[in-house]
């Protein structure tokens, strides 16, 4: 049998023919050494590899190497079979090699091809239309006379405000225990951080995602037995000290590969079959894995290569230092502290102090798309070329000009307000726009509408935020506010 060559986000065992299949991984120094990343982000994937790598045993040949991977497979010496990669950068090295059998991608609900085939003749591609399509295909949350329940999608019980606690009262996630192989990690990325061979951005601390696949099995139990009947509500809500709320912290362990994404919709299907979790839950949860995930990754194949550097709004102002070094204790206002703070200490926060909290910001300071999506890419555990151009490009800085969200997610104080225990306390009111205690959001929020009123003329959903803009008293003191604002950490 061919041997496999597995990548380091390919790592579970959907991705071998057979139990028994010959195995290459690789770990190159090489990968950390070009770019910045978050050092708990090179702490999991490292210890990923070396856990799998321990796992197969002789099974495996497994090469640590300073350099490229093509020397590796030059020394090889033998034919070897690759799942496509799921960058367009690393198919390009694959199909380079001599010697390399690249198969179809796996990994995914739909393939690639399902896809293609779907999109044809669409003249606007539409997650929710997508989202059906794949679960009727798979049979997910279906009867025989259509979706179970007889809707699609449940995201009006899904918006619910956070309760007036601290935090949420459920069962804690599922988190990691270190062993000695982490052990060596640590010791290895300190080492190479020393001499200067790599460089890191956050704060180093305990693992707290999966890297096995028996890790992985068992956070998706803890997760649909004990949390997912709590997570659809308050899926869009934030609590500063509830850090994960009623959320999955499965994605890490998705991306690299020690999860299919069916099976954990099907596992939640079951909890809701059994009585053990609403549909709203349920239904919003296998949207995220179905309907979400698969619509990123294939758009980030379907639309053309130059797609990662469409900037449709004209956004070129470069990312500040302070929020490329994730310097949250220079930040004052609540929500950004704590979001880039969590950043900083977990590289990883939740979808919504993502979308709203981080790329609103960025959306209204006019910063650069393309280096946004790098730092998402680089300060996030689950951050994959796939995963941030279309999150960042298309639906959280409106790049693309519309192609995947209908209307820029612009929002001020008052969503912020609306959905955490942000605002109390904090320096700034979502009720100010002008001066002293002025919310960075809310004076953002006007700011970014008049400096792109013109490219957002045409948007049916914008007008009605237009018009508001144009009544603006003082609107030119908002803007010349915001403009001395500039890139100062708020």
């Amino acid at each position: 049998m061919e041997r496999r060559w597995l990548f380091a986000d390919q790592l579970g065992p959907h991705f071998l023919d057979a139990d028994d299949q010959p195995v290459l991984l690789v770990e190159s120094r090489a990968v950390f050494a070009r770019r910045r990343f978050h050092r708990q982000k090179a702490h999991l994937v490292l210890s990923a590899l070396r856990h799998r790598a321990a796992e197969l045993g002789e099974q495996a040949r497994f090469v640590r190497t300073e350099g490229g991977y093509r020397r590796v497979l030059e020394a090889l010496g033998e034919p070897v079979s690759v799942c496509a990669p799921t960058t367009r950068g690393a198919l390009r090295l694959v199909e380079s090699l001599p010697g390399v059998d690249v198969l179809p991608e796996r990994g995914f609900a739909t393939t690639r091809a399902e896809f293609e085939r779907w999109a044809q003749g669409r003249t606007t591609l539409r997650m929710e239309q997508f989202y059906r399509d794949a679960r009727t295909r798979l049979g997910l949350l279906m009867e025989p006379d259509g979706p179970v329940g007889g809707r699609w999608n449940y995201d009006a019980e899904n918006r619910e405000a956070p309760p007036r606690t601290d935090r949420l009262d459920l069962a804690p996630p599922w988190l990691a225990e270190e062993d000695e192989i982490d052990a060596e990690v640590r010791a290895d990325l300190d080492r190479w951080e020393r001499d200067g061979v790599v460089s890191f951005v956050g704060r180093d601390g305990p693992r707290v995602f999966p890297v096995t696949r028996a890790e992985a099995v068992e956070a998706l139990r803890v997760f649909v037995t004990q949390r997912l009947a709590s997570f659809g509500p308050v899926e869009d809500a934030m609590l500063r000290a509830d850090e994960w709320m009623a959320h999955s912290l499965l994605s890490p362990a998705m991306n690299l590969g020690l999860l299919h994404p069916v099976e954990c919709a099907r596992s939640a299907e079951r909890a809701y079959r059994r009585g053990e979790a609403p549909l709203p839950s349920v239904e919003g949860y296998v949207r995220q894995l179905v309907g979400w995930r698969d619509y990123v990754f294939h758009t980030y194949w379907h639309f053309d290569e130059d797609y990662p550097d469409r900037n449709a709004l004209e956004a070129y102002e470069p990312l500040p230092q302070w929020f490329r070094d994730l310097d949250a204790d220079a930040v004052e206002a609540a929500c950004l502290r704590d979001v880039l703070a969590g950043v900083r200490d977990r590289g990883w926060v939740h979808h919504i102090p993502r979308l709203m909290v981080l790329g609103g910001y960025a959306l209204q300071r006019g910063w650069s798309p393309q280096e946004l999506t790098a730092w998402f890419h680089e300060c996030f555990v689950d951050g994959y070329a796939w995963v941030m151009v279309a999150n960042v490009i298309g639906m959280s800085q409106h790049a693309d000009g519309g192609l995947m969200a209908t209307k820029p997610y612009a929002a001020g104080g008052a969503y912020i307000d609306r959905m955490s225990d942000y605002c109390g306390g904090c320096a700034y009111s979502p009720k100010v726009r002008l001066g002293h205690g002025a919310c960075p959001y809310t004076a953002g929020y006007w700011a970014f509408l008049d400096r792109n009123a013109e490219r957002l003329a045409g948007n049916v959903r914008m007008r009605q935020p237009l018009a508001g803009l144009a009544r603006l008293a003082d609107r030119e003191a908002v803007v010349e506010q915001e403009r001395e604002r500039g890139s100062r950490a708020p």
